[in-house]
């Protein structure tokens, strides 16, 4: 089967005989950079929460349906009202409402299909998180060599605003800078400006016509305004980046996203060629995943669970203590909410790592990979195991495993786990196991093995089935 036939049926986004491939790299904003960026996710969440509300109005009062594109022709307006919108990118603004019409899809589908969901919700105070540049490199550009990432309005500083008597502060932000003429704009009246004047190492120097102060009055002919340390604003400022692996593909799009702990990040979302399939290594495998073990493969392997979360429970414990002591609304609350959410993100990190390092090692080991297919959220419904199939990350390192099979060209089948436990891998035989009973013995041919290593051949029984390797009724023997 070669590599588009295995992508297909994945959850690997397809356009045009290509893949979507996501990179993620964290980011390292200065002090002025990361107050411009929190400006444009404040801005972001005030049109979201207005979007949302006019949505909420046009249904109650006229029983009307806004759509997405009906949004998008009032952002303009919403410009004229609101000044500090120009700030942002204008595709930036529309993926906002995107986003809404996303939710509402969403709330629709689930009442369509009998479901109980949530009606989408407005945005507090800091709960607005990332921003999107749909159409990269407009807006948004990698520089690979320099290790840089230019956006788009992060590169504004302050510069005093001279007028008829004398200087008044107004912020950059109100203007928008390129080279080598510049527009500039002071609220809703554009004004032409063109480059001039000394220039001493990155200061530049511009020379204002016909601008008005906010008594409407002009100031004297040729007003000279000087701009200091205006560096790479034509091109957006440059935000330095690790780039821990190199790009592949070709970047379609850009999430910029702040995390609970106030760390940045810029994922690029690619569109790749065909992958090249890793080389056959003749060897089968299934996986049976458990909480005694994380998982046990058909070869006589075990893989220990880690308990990454159980491991960071008194870390936790303490600071959610100190957390509950702080008063609402301090900046000391604020700090303490922070250890709470950086011990929440060690445990997603080690356990991404612990999914990642495994993932791929059974990948390139194996041709073809069985597991079970579980519905994961039924079986948190049991109050004594929810936090340990939680911490266990079953469906994280199924889908790991799955996009990795599916981008190395190895067959990937998740089959029905009923009697996995319960039958015997040897002849068929089916009996009624306790989860207390780690040991399977067969009363008709008298084979003892491991619970899990039993559960093991059976669902690699049923993957060669499936992928029709192997007939119904054949036999997984230890060491086959």
């Amino acid at each position: 089967m070669n590599g588009s036939l295995l992508l297909a049926n994945t959850h690997a986004l397809r356009y045009n005989s290509c893949v979507r491939k996501t990179f993620k790299y964290r980011l390292y904003p200065n002090k002025q950079q990361q107050r411009l960026l929190e400006q444009q996710l404040e801005e972001c969440r005030w049109l979201y929460n207005h979007l949302l509300a006019e949505r909420r109005a046009a249904w109650e009062e006229r029983r009307e349906s806004l759509r997405l594109y009906d949004q998008h022709a009032t952002l303009p307006a919403l410009k004229a009202e609101r000044p500090t919108l120009a700030g942002v990118q204008s595709q930036i603004l529309q993926n906002v409402a995107v986003r809404i019409d996303l939710a509402f899809k969403a709330f629709f589908r689930r009442c369509a299909a009998g479901e109980t969901p949530g009606y989408p919700r407005f945005r507090g105070k800091g709960r607005y998180d990332s921003i999107t540049f749909p159409q990269v490199p407009v807006g948004c550009r990698l520089d690979m060599d320099a290790r840089h990432l230019r956006m788009m309005n992060i590169g504004q500083l302050r510069l005093p605003r001279m007028n008829a008597g004398g200087s008044d502060p107004l912020p950059l932000s109100c203007f928008r800078l390129r080279d080598p003429r510049f527009t500039v704009r002071r609220g809703l009246r554009p004004y032409r400006a063109v480059s001039g004047g000394p220039s001493t190492g990155r200061a530049r120097w511009l020379r204002w016509h016909r601008c008005c102060d906010h008594s409407g009055q002009p100031p004297r002919e040729n007003a000279i305004h000087p701009l200091a340390q205006a560096k790479g604003l034509s091109g957006g400022e440059a935000v330095k980046v690790i780039l821990h692996r190199p790009l592949e593909g070709v970047p379609k799009s850009a999430t910029i996203r702040r995390s609970r702990t106030g760390k940045w990040y810029v994922s690029f979302s690619c569109e790749c060629t065909e992958p090249s399939p890793l080389q056959k290594t003749g060897h089968q495998v299934g996986i049976d995943v458990g909480l005694k073990t994380f998982a046990a493969l058909s070869t006589g392997e075990d893989i220990a669970n880690p308990r990454f979360f159980c491991q960071e429970e008194k870390a936790l414990a303490k600071a959610q203590r100190c957390l509950s002591k702080a008063e609402q609304g301090t900046p000391e609350r604020a700090e303490r909410r922070k250890v709470v959410a950086r011990v929440y993100e060690r445990v997603a990190w080690r356990r991404g790592d612990f999914s990642h390092q495994h993932s791929r090692h059974i990948v390139d080991s194996f041709d073809v990979i069985a597991v079970e297919d579980l519905a994961v959220n039924r079986m948190t419904h049991h109050h004594c195991l929810a936090k340990s199939i939680h911490d266990a990350a079953w469906s994280q390192f199924a889908d790991l495993l799955s996009y990795k099979a599916a981008w190395a060209g190895r067959r990937y089948v998740a089959v029905n786990p009923a009697y996995t436990s319960q039958d015997c891998s040897q002849c068929g035989h089916r009996q009624t196991l306790p989860l207390s009973d780690r040991i399977y013995p067969c009363p008709c041919c008298g084979v003892v093995l491991d619970r899990d290593f039993n559960a093991s051949l059976n669902i690699l029984g049923v993957g060669l089935h499936t992928l029709g390797l192997a007939p119904r009724s054949s036999r997984i023997y230890p060491g086959e």
